[in-house]
C-alpha cells in the first residue's frame, strides 16, 4: 500500500488496506510520504527506490496507490519495481468486477473501466510499444487508432445496452407508483449496515459481507409499516472520492434513491467520531452530485450494539446538527426498530382517507377488487344497486382512483 499526500492532507491508507483486503489481497507493507506529487512516479524518486527494495525483499507481487495514477507514472513504477501498480480507482473498479452478480452491474463496471482507459489509451500503448512491462497485457501488439476506436465502440455499444436496462427500469417504477406504494431507499458508506438494515425491516436474506461494497445491484421488497405499504429498496453503498466516472456509470441504480419519497442514511456509529463525521459528510455530498437532495432523510445511527449507552447517547448529540433527523438502531439485532418505523412514518406522504359510491357492476366490482391489492380498503359496504367504499392511500393515488370512479359515473369525495 502507497499513499502520497500534502500536510493539510489526512491518511487514508487504513481505508486502502480495507479495499485490498475486499479483493482478496494480503497486505505486507505500507507507505506514506507526505510531499508534492512527483510527475515521474507520483511519490518521490528516492521513495520509489525505497519501494523497489521493499518488494525484493518481501515478494510483492503488486504495488497499489491511494493517489490516482497517470500512465507514465504507472508505467515508472512498473519498470523500476518489476511488479504491476494500480491506483485506487482500479482497486475500486476489481472489487466491483469480483462482487457483481447481474448482467447490468457487470455492464455498469466495464463502462466504466472503458471510460477510465479511453484517455490513457494513446499513452498506454505509446508506453508499451517502448518495451513489455508488467501490468501492460500486451498493448504493444495494438495500432494507436485501433486500440483507441475499439474502446470507444464498445462504450457505445455498452450505453445503448444500459439504456435499454434504464429504459426497463423506469417502466417498472412507473408501475410501483401507479400501485400507490411509498418508495424508500436505504443509502450509506459502504459497509455501514444497509444490507443488515433491509433484512430487519423487510425480513429478507440479502448477503451481509465485512467486506465493503457487498451489494452493487438493487433490491426492492414490499414492507409493511403501520398498516402501509412500503416498498424498500438497498442500493450500492458510497464511498469518499468515488470518481464521477464509477457515479455515472452506476447511473441508472442510483436512479432508484433520486426517484425516492425518503432516504434512510445509514451510518455506522460505533467507528470513531471524525470517521464518522467524514462517512457522512461524503454520503450527503455524494447525495447532491446525484441529484437526491431535495428528498427528506432519516439518519440510521446503526450498530449501537457496540457501544454503551453513555458512548452512545454522546454521539448521537455530537452529530445532531449534521446528522438529519437521527435515530440510533442495531440492524443486526433488530434494537429499536420501532422507534425506526414511526420516524419513517413520520416523513413519508401522508395517507388521505376517501370514499366513493358506485353502481354495482360486473366493471365496478372487478374495480373493488383491483382496489384491495393496491389501497387500504377500511369499508365496503352494498346498499340496493350501489356500492360504498372508503379506504386509504396517497394522493396522488386516490386522484387516480377518482379519475376511473367518474369514468365508472360513480361519486367520489376526499
Amino acid at each position: 500500500m502507497v499513499q502520497r499526500r500534502l500536510p493539510s492532507e489526512r491518511s487514508s491508507i487504513d481505508e486502502l488496506q480495507s479495499l485490498a483486503e475486499s479483493a482478496g489481497y494480503t497486505v505486507v507493507e505500507r507507505l506514506e510520504q507526505v510531499r508534492e506529487p512527483d510527475p515521474s512516479y507520483q511519490i518521490g524518486s528516492g521513495k520509489a527506490k525505497e519501494l523497489r527494495e521493499v518488494v525484493a525483499e518481501n515478494g510483492i507481487e503488486k504495488t497499489i496507490f491511494d493517489n490516482e495514477l497517470k500512465p507514465v507514472q504507472a508505467y515508472n513504477l512498473t519498470k523500476t519495481t518489476g511488479v504491476e501498480a494500480v491506483d485506487r480507482f482500479q482497486l475500486i473498479l476489481e472489487i466491483f468486477a469480483r462482487r457483481a452478480s447481474t448482467s447490468e452491474a457487470k455492464l455498469q463496471i466495464e463502462l466504466a473501466k472503458l471510460r477510465y482507459e479511453l484517455p490513457r489509451a494513446r499513452e498506454r500503448v505509446r508506453l508499451a510499444r517502448v518495451g513489455e512491462q508488467p501490468g501492460f497485457m500486451g498493448l504493444g501488439k495494438y495500432e494507436v487508432d485501433l486500440y483507441y476506436e475499439t474502446i470507444r465502440r464498445r462504450i457505445y455499444s455498452i450505453r445503448g445496452k444500459l439504456k435499454k436496462i434504464r429504459k426497463k427500469r423506469r417502466l417498472h417504477r412507473a408501475r410501483r407508483v401507479e400501485l400507490g406504494f411509498s418508495m424508500i431507499s436505504l443509502a450509506g458508506y459502504t459497509n455501514a449496515g444497509k444490507s443488515s438494515l433491509f433484512n430487519a425491516l423487510a425480513e429478507e436474506a440479502v448477503p451481509v459481507d465485512p467486506g465493503l461494497f457487498t451489494t452493487l445491484s438493487t433490491t426492492t421488497r414490499t414492507v409493511g409499516l403501520s398498516d402501509r405499504k412500503i416498498l424498500l429498496t438497498d442500493t450500492v453503498g458510497f464511498i469518499d472520492r468515488l470518481p464521477l466516472t464509477l457515479i455515472e456509470a452506476f447511473h441508472s441504480t442510483l436512479e432508484e434513491t433520486i426517484f425516492s419519497d425518503l432516504i434512510l442514511l445509514v451510518v455506522d456509529i460505533s467507528e470513531p467520531h471524525d470517521e464518522i463525521k467524514r462517512k457522512l459528510s461524503c454520503c450527503l455530498d455524494t447525495i447532491q452530485t446525484i441529484g437526491a437532495s431535495g428528498i427528506p432523510i432519516v439518519t440510521v445511527l446503526n450498530k449501537i450494539d457496540l457501544l454503551s449507552d453513555s458512548e452512545m447517547q454522546r454521539e448521537a448529540a455530537a452529530l445532531g446538527e449534521i446528522a438529519p433527523n437521527p435515530v440510533a438502531v442495531s440492524a443486526l439485532h433488530k434494537m429499536n426498530m420501532d422507534s425506526l418505523k414511526q420516524e419513517t412514518i413520520a416523513h413519508l406522504e401522508e395517507y388521505i382517507k376517501a370514499s366513493f359510491s358506485v353502481q354495482t357492476t360486473n366493471e365496478s366490482l372487478s374495480f373493488i377488487s383491483w382496489l384491495f391489492s393496491h389501497a387500504d380498503v377500511r369499508d365496503v359496504n352494498y346498499d340496493g344497486d350501489s356500492v360504498n367504499v372508503v379506504f386509504e392511500s396517497l394522493p396522488r393515488f386516490a386522484d387516480k382512483v377518482r379519475g376511473r370512479v367518474e369514468q365508472l359515473g360513480g361519486a367520489f369525495s376526499a
